[in-house]
Order: structure tokens, then C-alpha cells, then sequence
């Protein structure tokens, strides 16, 4: 009798931590809203622990909305501010991670088809990695001009119009080498070759008119594939911490989710990037890519705050935003 139990207390816990959670729709309390957009909340137990989670759903189709971003140069604005500063928009979420001592993005933002965000592509390393150097490829979400959707892994140079993406996750280079050369074969492609015996890889000019940077990638071909490991984002067991999340991506009928989750508080604990990639996936997200979350994360609908955030201050201040426009 009691291994009969033992079988179903493992059965309910695997049971539970696989569940797909349950989300009430919201809609009438962040009126007006466009009928191609909803907002949706779970507050639904995740492995046994309290979870506050929302996420808006928006039609890339609706020719009335406008998916844009903004940025600010050397400084910071909190969600609210942009949302004053850019005339209102029905939604504004933070996106990138930055420099707390220069105020800057770390990853790719990509305005009206022009870059103004750059990923920082080599750090230093530290301890006994000092005088080495590692150059990752961070992942990016973008839409093009004719409104497609697409997640990928990206390289900056602010000498060139454009950036060059990767459609595959690509292994971080760890050499001796402060500036890498990276040699541009023609106007469409590029091939790029790190000194030092690091990367041979091909790329393609990604020519968004949107685009926001963070990472790692969650979502891959509508399976959890996190390229952690690959970008070099969080190191050791950090993919298994629970934190507040910020995540956007899109679902094969091209429908934009954005999704935040509270954390660090007695109502909410939460998601690791395994949870967070789960719950995409359930979505229907064909691809999706973590932003920066933690006292970050910030989701405003029609000026209204959805999650909690978790610094006690409130909103934190953050130097580039994803919105979603009325035209």
C-alpha cells in the first residue's frame, strides 16, 4: 500500500510541474483595447510555488497597431515616463539589459529600420580568465518591414547599416583577442572568422525595422531550446534560479505575445528560464527570446500597470522600451 502512494505522490508532483497554467482574460480592465489585442493573468502554483504571471497577445496583421521601440541616450526613464514621452501607447515593456554605470543597452535596438542599440560582443574576462576575452552572439527579436516575425542570434558593428544575424545558436568565442576581426564577403552575406582559431560561421544581413536584444533564446522551432550555454548569459546552475521574467515572441499564425512574470516576494517566486520557456512553448510560441527581468521587469497596458515590480522603489528605470503603438 504504501509504494501504491509513493506512485501517485510522484505521479502528482511530475504532474504538476508539467500542467499548463490557466490564465483569465483581463481585457475589461485595461480598456480600450483594440479587438486583435488581450491581456491575460495566471496565478496558478508552479512546482508548488506562488507565481504571478501575465501576457498581452497582439495581431501582427492589425494594420492599425504600429510595433515599434524607443531608447535613450545615457540615461534612463522608467516605463511610465516613456509611456508619457511617446505619446501614450497602448503598451510599453522594458526590453534590453544595460550598464548600470553608463546607462547604456547591452544588446541590439534596431528604430524605423535603424540601428540605435548595440550588443556589447566581447567582455573581459575576470580572475583567472583576466587578459582573455569572450565574444558572444546575443539573441534578438525582430520585425521586418512587411510585418515577419523572427528571433535570432545577432552581431553588431556600428560601422555598418546593418546587423548580421545567425538563424542557429552559436558557440561564444573565449581567446586572447580584445577585437576579433570579422571580414565581410559581399553586400548580402558575411562570413566571419575570429583570430585565434575561434569561429568560422555565415551570416545574413537581418534587416529589421524593429528589434529589440536580451537572451537567451527560449523557444526554437515550437520546442524549448534555451541557448544559454551558447550566448554565455547565466553561468553554473543561474538557468534554474527563480526571478522576475520579461519574454517576447510570436506563434506561427504571427500573433506577438509579450509576457512578465512577478518574483522575489511572498505572492510570487518566480520562473526560472526552463519555466519561462515552458510556459512560451504552451503558448504557442514558435520562437521566443528572454529580456532583462528582475527589478526590470514592467509591463504598462494603456498606461496601467499589470505585474508588480519587484525593486521597492517601483518601476526602475531602463534605457530602451518595446511598444505597441495606435496609428
Amino acid at each position: 500500500m504504501k509504494k501504491v502512494l509513493l506512485i501517485i505522490c510522484a505521479f502528482t508532483i511530475y504532474f504538476t510541474a508539467n500542467a499548463q497554467l490557466h490564465f483569465t482574460n483581463l481585457d475589461s480592465l485595461y480598456q480600450p483595447l483594440p479587438a486583435s489585442v488581450h491581456i491575460y493573468k495566471s496565478t496558478d502554483k508552479i512546482d508548488g510555488k506562488p507565481n504571478v504571471v501575465y501576457y498581452v497577445i497582439a495581431d501582427l496583421k492589425d494594420k492599425n497597431l504600429k510595433f515599434t521601440d524607443d531608447t535613450t541616450y545615457k540615461r534612463r526613464l522608467t516605463p511610465l515616463q516613456f509611456f508619457e514621452k511617446d505619446n501614450h501607447p497602448l503598451l510599453v515593456v522594458n526590453c534590453s539589459f544595460f550598464s548600470f554605470a553608463t546607462n547604456q543597452n547591452l544588446n541590439v535596438v534596431i528604430k524605423n529600420g535603424k540601428l540605435v542599440g548595440y550588443n556589447e560582443n566581447t567582455i573581459s574576462g575576470k580572475g583567472k580568465d583576466t587578459l582573455t576575452y569572450y565574444h558572444s552572439f546575443d539573441g534578438a527579436f525582430g520585425i521586418s518591414k512587411n510585418r515577419t516575425p523572427d528571433v535570432a542570434w545577432i552581431y553588431t558593428d556600428s560601422l555598418k547599416k546593418y546587423p548580421y544575424a545567425s538563424e542557429e545558436a552559436i558557440a561564444f568565442m573565449h581567446d586572447s583577442v580584445a577585437h576579433p576581426s570579422f571580414n565581410y564577403l559581399d553586400e548580402k552575406t558575411s562570413l566571419v572568422i575570429g583570430e585565434g582559431g575561434g569561429l568560422k560561421h555565415s551570416f545574413k544581413k537581418w534587416k529589421m525595422q524593429t528589434a529589440i536584444g536580451g537572451g537567451p533564446v527560449l523557444v526554437q522551432n515550437n520546442k524549448v531550446q534555451i541557448s544559454n550555454n551558447e550566448e554565455r548569459k547565466f553561468y553554473g546552475k543561474a538557468i534554474k534560479d527563480s526571478h522576475p521574467r520579461t519574454a517576447i515572441g510570436y506563434t506561427n499564425d504571427n500573433k506577438i505575445i509579450i509576457l512578465v512574470a512577478e518574483g522575489r516576494s511572498e505572492s510570487a517566486s518566480g520562473l526560472t528560464l526552463v519555466q519561462e520557456a515552458q510556459i512560451l512553448k504552451d503558448l504557442g510560441c514558435k520562437e521566443a527570446l528572454n529580456l532583462d527581468g528582475g527589478g526590470s521587469t514592467c509591463m504598462l497596458l494603456n498606461g496601467k500597470k499589470t505585474n508588480t515590480p519587484s525593486d521597492k522603489e517601483g518601476e526602475r528605470p531602463v534605457p530602451s522600451v518595446f511598444l505597441i503603438e495606435r496609428k
